[in-house]
């Protein structure tokens, strides 16, 4: 067994692993017990009574963060000539269309999120092979396929995310930083686990929330007392 640095050590003395802890407490644990010399990111991971081999059990949404995530989200715009000054003004960092279709093509794939068009999907759906395995096709579902560009990018830009199930049932997303305060954080957890209770399949039998873990980068998780969140 590896040894523990002595921050890890410390980060451990300051919880019990084993133990469930309302969410107000584990939003300023998940702080304490955090060791990195960067500002970490903070992650909720939650597991889904869901069988997401199922069409109809698939949970997936969108929701935004009060307080947003903390990280800087870079954008491209895949839109006709006419929306890319409405998307470069609301901040996107790319927009553009055939000169982004080939530097995707040839690797390039610098971006966080990719917006597009209803009328350009048809050339956008080409780069399923090259996007689809980063998570950055545009999805109807996601919000980022619209003719509303703008109104796509600036809410991106100030904290809306997408979510998804995996295979194994469990929802991951970044919900802020180490550096936020406590309240923030606790908000924007409060957030994603309130829009997924509102998902529920109608076809879910049994517990639907099945854990809640909250995690920053590197740092052990602190586990989540679910009878402590209003509303799940």
């Amino acid at each position: 067994m590896a040894k523990l640095t002595k921050k890890q050590k410390e980060a451990a003395a300051k919880y019990d692993a084993s133990n469930e802890y309302a969410l107000e407490e584990a939003t300023k644990l998940v702080k304490e017990v955090s060791f990195t010399k960067f500002d970490a990111s903070v992650d909720i991971d939650i597991r889904l009574g869901v069988d997401p081999r199922k069409a109809d059990q698939m949970v997936r949404g969108v929701v935004a963060l009060p307080h947003g995530t903390g990280k800087e989200v870079r954008v491209l715009v895949l839109c006709t000539p006419d929306k890319e000054e409405e998307a470069k003004a609301a901040g996107a960092d790319h927009a553009g269309l055939d000169e982004y279709i080939k530097k995707i093509e040839g690797g390039w794939t610098d971006i966080d999120v990719i917006i597009t068009m209803p009328t350009v999907m048809a050339k956008v759906g080409k780069l399923g092979r090259v996007l689809g395995p980063r998570g950055l096709m545009p999805n109807p579902k996601a919000g980022t396929v619209t003719l509303d560009v703008g109104k796509a990018v600036s809410e991106i830009k100030s904290g809306k995310i997408d979510f998804k199930v995996d295979k194994f049932g469990i929802i991951h997303a970044s919900i802020g930083k180490v550096s936020f305060s406590p309240e923030k954080i606790l908000d924007n957890a409060t957030e994603v686990i309130q829009t997924i209770a509102k998902l529920k399949p109608a076809s879910a039998k049994g517990t639907y929330f099945k854990s809640i873990n909250l995690s920053s980068t590197m740092s052990p998780g602190v586990k989540v007392d679910k009878n402590s969140i209003a509303g799940i």
